[in-house]
């Protein structure tokens, strides 16, 4: 009898202290972890910090936010606006994050991980070093985003937008860029080794001393394009003035 009564009370005491957590004020450190937060506006705030694992945060407002450190692990974002936030370390690994804006966002080492990012927004955002492995961004827009040093392993970006992107020695090996835009690109030293870039578009990208070994380019199209020594399909380099296609 002692002994359910404890147990009771530690299940009552549990969902006190969860209700308690979700009822917290937004602020740096936050643990707002499974909490249904969707379409309320946080702009301009300090999170720096908070836990957001597996929360609902769907049609929400972070726009300004200050965001650095937070943890958005299998949360759903999808909608939100995150636009202008600094979220430089953010962890968002397997979130959910369908038609978010990160128009200009700081995201520079944030991790996207097997995240569901179909026809989200990185217009201008800084994604330096950002992680991508596996991701699913089917139809985002990467428009003049800094990717330098980014990584893509595996992702599917059919029909993506990396139109004028910067993304220096960014990974895209076995990634899947079938009918993606990457026009006026500069993607200087990029490894697209394996990667599927069926009827791709490259127009006018400098492509120099970037990897396709092994790529599947059926359709894909090089006009103006800087393949300047270049590695090809067939591990062959390419010339120093090798531009629209490699000689």
């Amino acid at each position: 009898m002692m002994l359910r009564k404890m147990v009771l009370w530690l299940c009552v005491a549990f969902n006190q202290s969860a209700m308690a957590a979700c009822n917290d004020r937004p602020a740096p450190a936050v643990n707002w972890s499974g909490c249904d937060k969707s379409g309320q506006d946080f702009s301009s705030l300090d999170m720096h910090g908070a836990i957001f694992t597996r929360a609902n945060l769907q049609g929400a407002n972070f726009t300004g936010a200050k965001l650095n450190n937070v943890d958005l692990d299998s949360a759903n974002i999808s909608q939100a606006k995150f636009t202008k936030a600094i979220m430089m370390d953010a962890r968002m690994v397997s979130v959910i994050a369908m038609q978010t804006d990160f128009t200009d966002a700081n995201l520079e080492n944030a991790s996207f991980s097997r995240a569901k990012l179909m026809k989200a927004n990185f217009t201008r955002a800084r994604l330096i070093a950002s992680k991508f492995y596996e991701s699913n961004a089917e139809s985002a827009l990467f428009t003049s985003a800094v990717l330098n040093g980014s990584r893509f392993e595996s992702a599917i970006l059919k029909r993506a937008n990396f139109d004028k992107a910067e993304a220096e020695r960014a990974k895209f090996i076995k990634s899947i860029f079938e009918s993606a835009s990457l026009q006026q690109s500069r993607l200087i030293r990029c490894e697209f080794d394996k990667a599927d870039l069926t009827n791709a578009n490259f127009t006018s990208a400098d492509l120099s001393k970037s990897s396709f070994r092994e790529a599947n380019i059926n359709g894909a199209i090089f006009d103006q394009a800087i393949l300047s020594d270049a590695s090809w399909v067939d591990y062959k380099r390419c010339r120093a003035d090798a531009v629209g296609g490699c000689r």
